[in-house]
């Protein structure tokens, strides 16, 4: 761990309140990290005070006046700078993100690989950002759209994707010319300070070391501070419900924006038609990931009646092959669970699943002899359609599996979860997969064939419908979100004409 951290520029001891200058943290309250995968610990965050957080967002709020003037496309080149030493650090990076979140050494590497794609994406977004020109009514008149930069935004990001959720809106907020203020979690300081002092470093070269400022607290309070402040124009929140919930009305009552990227009940739709070989992969990287802590984990099956002895037989057998253990381990592909709490939600939903009437098909377990208690097996459950359980989202690795009698039945259970994330089907009918991607199917942001519900690429807009939130983060158009547009109209003649041909003739002698 030393290494790693020394090759990051980063201590066993570090300061969590950095703007476009370190700020001595002044709180004295101390955030020890320890890793899931073990219990030990990795190092410790001074914690930023009230104070401080003042201090920083007065140093961003300097600097984006300045930032903002800067051309787009020189932005961009900024910004293709912190791609190159992103890269150079990729490795060390991802071994850190699984020691601290303990996601297995490929997806830490693959989301420091995220993190480097949307950097890439900005790269050419700085010289597209693109207005409109439409044609006046009133003669010798012309009238554009033009996007400005908003300002200071406030990012807060949830610990299971610690980097590449803060790339995706910072890269792209950096190159509309807004500056960045970010509050991770609690369970993930040392990832934050890592890239925000690559960023920042690379930033503080060109001039702008307050680009990427970093708060870090031991506890939602500054998340809240953030949400209510007038200085920060946009908040982009990613994480649970409930925590969405309370920024999305704080942001709203002072009229603010809010991005907002929040829980997914995800589900997949097999139909008898599928192609079980593409099925059974996707499905069990759906659904054991990140150990079921993705917001894109598949937590449903919904099942066509007459495969689904087959689909269960050929799960179960594919779960029972899952290495669990130590995820910098060669083959592990299943790590442990954040934390106690977590391994408590995990333990609990299968108390309240086996009250509700679901079967247990595999899994269902603590194991023992792991280096933390954190690991649990992956859950297989045969559930029903009216189990309440099933409308939740159990941040952790249990499948429910659910007959249906076919298309029709399949959609509505689909749709009957509050959430509306990620989805899935898998047909080889043209028919029945048109028919789930169109205004009568899914209701989810994100709306898959043949492929899975988790393993989002960064060239498309990333978010959902109904409780997920409604926000999109990374590719597409997503640029739009982080900035303001303004409408112009220039008259080039010598006469006022009014719109819509109002006369309103008066004597100016």
């Amino acid at each position: 761990m030393e290494e790693i951290l020394k090759s990051l520029n980063l201590n066993s001891q570090n300061n969590g309140a950095w703007g476009a200058e370190e700020i001595p943290a002044s709180s004295e309250r101390n955030l020890t990290v320890h890793s899931p995968i073990d219990g030990k610990e990795l190092g410790s965050v001074l914690c930023a005070s009230n104070a401080d957080y003042d201090v920083i967002v007065e140093q961003a709020r300097k600097t984006f006046y300045e930032w903002r003037q800067l051309p787009a496309p020189r932005r961009g080149q900024i910004i293709r700078e912190i791609g190159n030493q992103l890269r150079s650090k990729k490795q060390a990076l991802g071994k850190l993100v699984t020691l601290e979140v303990g996601k297995v050494l490929a997806e830490g590497e693959g989301e420091i690989q995220e993190a480097i794609d949307i950097a890439d994406f900005a790269v050419g977004l700085s010289r597209q950002l693109y207005g409109k020109t439409m044609h006046s009514e009133r003669p010798a008149h012309r009238m554009y759209e033009q996007w400005h930069p908003l300002g200071v935004v406030g990012v807060i990001t949830a610990f299971n994707f610690p980097a590449a959720v803060w790339a995706w809106n910072s890269m792209i907020a950096a190159v509309c010319g807004d500056v960045v203020v970010w509050k991770p979690s609690e369970k993930a300081p040392l990832t934050a300070l890592a890239i925000n002092k690559i960023c920042r470093d690379v930033a503080a070269s060109h001039g702008f070391p307050g680009l990427f400022s970093l708060v870090i607290s031991d506890g939602p309070e500054l998340g809240q501070r953030m949400a209510a402040d007038q200085r920060l124009p946009l908040i982009s929140a990613t994480g649970s419900c409930r925590m969405g919930r309370s920024v999305g009305e704080t942001v709203a009552k002072r009229l603010g924006r809010s991005l907002l990227e929040l829980g997914g009940n995800n589900a997949m739709i097999i139909l008898k038609d599928a192609d079980l070989k593409l099925a059974v992969p996707s499905i069990v990287f759906g659904a054991v990931g990140t150990a079921g802590q993705r917001c894109t984990t598949t937590r449903r099956l919904i099942v066509e009646k007459g495969i689904e002895k087959e689909l269960l037989s050929s799960l179960a057998s594919a779960y029972k092959q899952l290495r669990i253990g130590n995820p910098l381990e060669q083959g592990v592909l299943v790590g442990p669970l954040i934390d106690k709490a977590a391994v408590l939600m995990y333990t609990n939903a299968l108390d309240e699943i086996k009250k509700q009437g679901g079967e247990i098909v595999c899994g269902g377990e603590i194991v023992k002899g792991m280096p933390s208690d954190l690991y649990v097996k992956p859950t297989i459950v045969k559930a029903k359609k009216s189990m309440p359980i099933v409308k939740e989202e159990i941040f952790a690795p249990i499948l429910y599996v659910i007959t249906v009698e076919g298309l029709d039945e399949a959609i509505e259970v689909h749709n009957s979860v509050p959430q509306g994330l990620s989805s899935s089907i898998f047909t080889t009918s043209l028919q029945s997969a048109e028919r789930f991607l169109s205004a009568t199917g899914s209701d989810c942001g994100i709306a898959n064939v043949n492929i899975g519900t988790s393993g989002a690429e960064i060239g498309g807009a990333f978010g959902g419908e109904k409780d997920t939130g409604g926000g999109r983060e990374s590719g597409s158009d997503s640029w739009r979100q982080y900035m303001r547009r303004q409408t112009n109209t220039i008259n080039w003649s010598n006469a006022l004409p009014l719109a819509q041909g109002i006369k309103f003739d008066y004597s100016s002698s």
